[in-house]
């Protein structure tokens, strides 16, 4: 890099900017996990917590309904049935993390799309424009000529 005379820089210049962009860096993500709280993992992580936090709160239910024999019962089967789906989830996960972040930003696009279509519908159907799929209304002219 070369400064307004031609010359070249100092080496020690290009590290020191490296450094102060890297520090500006940290304390700007600082200031926003603070702010804001810490960022959303991957959509792998994200569905890591969710079975963990479904398989928590499945091993702490617990049904009045049901004698403890029973209860006992349905607690040993729930935590099978936890084992068996983080076995079969966690391979999943670990061999393909990159397709949950894509299948999470599809269904973004798609629920944008359905949030456009239907803003889109709502505001004809306030506005009273609805009617050009549906034919005239009762009552209403048709011009033939």
């Amino acid at each position: 890099m070369s400064d307004a005379t031609g010359r070249e820089a100092p080496e020690a210049d290009a590290d020191a900017w490296e450094q102060a962009c890297a520090e500006d860096l940290a304390a700007e993500q600082a200031r926003r996990r603070a702010q804001y709280g810490p960022q959303p993992g991957s959509a792998a992580e994200e569905l890591r917590k969710l079975v963990d936090a479904v398989s928590e709160k499945l091993s702490g239910l617990q049904t009045p309904l049901l004698g403890a024999v029973a209860q006992g019962a349905v607690e040993q089967t729930l935590k099978q049935v936890v084992r068996e789906a983080k076995a079969v989830v966690e391979p999943v996960i670990e061999r393909n993390p990159d397709v949950f972040d894509h299948l999470a930003a599809a269904g973004s696009e798609l629920l944008a799309a359905y949030r456009s279509a239907v803003e889109g519908q709502e505001s004809r159907w306030t506005r009273g424009e609805d009617r050009e799929d549906d034919g005239p209304a009762t009552g209403e002219h048709i011009d033939l000529d």
